[in-house]
């Protein structure tokens, strides 16, 4: 065999490009890391937006998927700089009438908050939380055979219903909309199968682990993994787009952390014909509209929950959240919308100059929008936050277009690398024994649009650098 240049190519540098290339380089190979950017991390960058002073995380904002990822867990990130703060509280969901649900890291003290609802809510999660560390690697990683089969079917049966449907064991508006609120993450009609899945896996993961942020940003996590790679012997390019494979060194691996639409760019000429028809039909879901604020003061939310959580979930009722992501699926612009928002400096005194603070905000949007939403998330806010919008010193958007211009992963806004419907929650993106494998020898898929799906974990580019090494290595 003719000698390589490098043992393995990894194009893309977000999290799972990381993940994708630290394991192969901890089985001794030599490995190179090219990034289209200038800097690495995909979406997990941190960039001044708005003032100077005022650091703001370009997309992702809140990690609890980073504390829960096996593979993140076994790595000596502390060691390379990062560090995680934890709110008071994970998360909190404020109502028209001045009070908020919130998620808070014990189970009690969060069952307790519903009345009625306690005892429904401990029959949901007491076994969720027992059965966790025997069913994590089925959640995060590709349909396999279960070491755990009794625990994994207890939690599919609630799994699989449509978050509407399994909150009709809710009697409490307050718990139904917390509960919306955490499905609504799966950027799907709440009415769809499999809908319930995300708010389990949230909020287990809340109770478990919280959702922490990064001290000084989201980059922070691709920094500390960026530097535990080089201190492997890895390399990394940045300023390095790939248009063809062609364009690469050689190498026994290639590993892409792209969507499907930039892999038929980048090598349809060495897949198959049946391959390429089966990823020209992959879905990307909803998009989304982002905006980051810098802030004369901390938002004067009117419950008193939503001081102490890093995140706040905006949508009232189950039903009025439902209605707008219904909406969404339908092409239209809801007029109160589900809106997700971190307000990172309240924790983090890095991210804003003495005084003042940062909160960053989006809400769905159908794939491709162009219609600016800016007025209408900050009118969300200042439902549950009057004074909110005296605050404003500067604000900077996102629009899908420039999501997907930051991100070419983002396709039409989509930051989940695809739809998170049945067809594409576990065989993403098409039904392969492997969904890691592409149809060319030695090419691999290792982005969001393999299991388990988004996220920053890295579980996607873990098991497809697992999956390289058992076939190539």
């Amino acid at each position: 065999m003719a000698k390589k240049d490098f043992d393995a190519v990894v194009v893309g540098a977000g999290p799972n490009g990381l993940a994708a290339a630290i394991r192969l380089q901890q089985a001794g190979l030599g490995v190179l890391l090219l990034e289209a950017k200038e800097t690495i991390g995909g979406g997990s960058r941190s960039a001044e937006l708005t003032l100077p002073g005022f650091v703001h995380d370009v997309c992702s904002a809140v990690h609890p998927m980073a504390l829960a990822s096996p593979y993140f867990q076994t790595l000596p990130l502390a060691e390379y700089g990062l560090e995680f703060i934890q709110p008071p509280l994970p998360a909190a969901h404020p109502f028209d009438n001045g009070t908020a649900a919130f998620l808070s890291a014990s189970l009690n003290d969060t069952a307790e908050q519903f009345g009625a609802d306690a005892a429904v809510y401990h029959r949901v999660f007491d076994p969720l939380l027992r059965d966790w560390p025997g069913i994590v690697p089925n959640i995060l990683g590709p349909l396999r055979l279960p070491k755990h089969p009794v625990a994994l079917a207890r939690f599919g049966l609630d799994a699989l219903q449509p978050a509407t449907l399994l909150a009709k064991r809710f009697q409490t508006p307050e718990l139904r909309g917390l509960w919306a609120g955490m499905a609504a993450h799966a950027i799907q009609p709440l009415t769809k199968p499999f809908t319930s899945a995300i708010a389990l896996v949230l909020m287990a993961v809340g109770h478990r682990h919280g959702w922490p942020i990064p001290r000084g940003g989201s980059q922070a996590i691709a920094q500390a993994l960026g530097a535990y790679f080089r201190s492997l012997g890895g390399q990394i390019q940045t300023d390095r787009p790939v248009r063809s494979l062609r364009e690469l060194p050689s190498a026994r691996a290639v590993l892409l952390d792209v969507t499907p639409r930039q892999l038929l760019q980048i090598a349809g000429s060495q897949l198959s014909s049946l391959y390429r028809w089966q990823l020209a039909r992959y879905k990307y879901g909803m998009g989304v509209f982002k905006i980051d604020w810098a802030l004369d003061g901390p938002i004067p939310w009117a419950a008193a929950a939503c001081r102490q959580a890093g995140t706040v979930h905006l949508g009232n009722t189950l039903e009025e959240i439902a209605a707008s992501e219904h909406q969404i699926s339908q092409g239209r612009h809801p007029e109160r919308p589900y809106v997700l928002l971190a307000q990172q400096s309240l924790f983090d005194a890095t991210r804003a100059p003495a005084g003042k603070h940062t909160a960053w905000a989006y809400c769905h949007v159908p794939n491709g929008s162009r219609v600016d939403m800016t007025g209408i998330i900050e009118r969300q806010v200042e439902r549950f936050a009057p004074g909110f919008r005296d605050l404003i010193l500067a604000r900077h958007t996102f629009d899908t277009a420039a999501m997907e211009a930051h991100n070419p992963n983002y396709i039409g806004g989509d930051i989940s690398g695809g739809m998170n419907n049945p067809g594409q929650l576990f065989t993403r993106p098409v039904l392969r024994l492997s969904p890691y494998r592409t149809s060319s020898q030695g090419l691999y898929l290792c982005s969001s649009s393999t299991p388990p799906g988004g996220g920053v974990h890295g579980m996607c580019g873990y098991h497809a650098a697992e999956q390289a090494l058992k076939d190539v290595f």
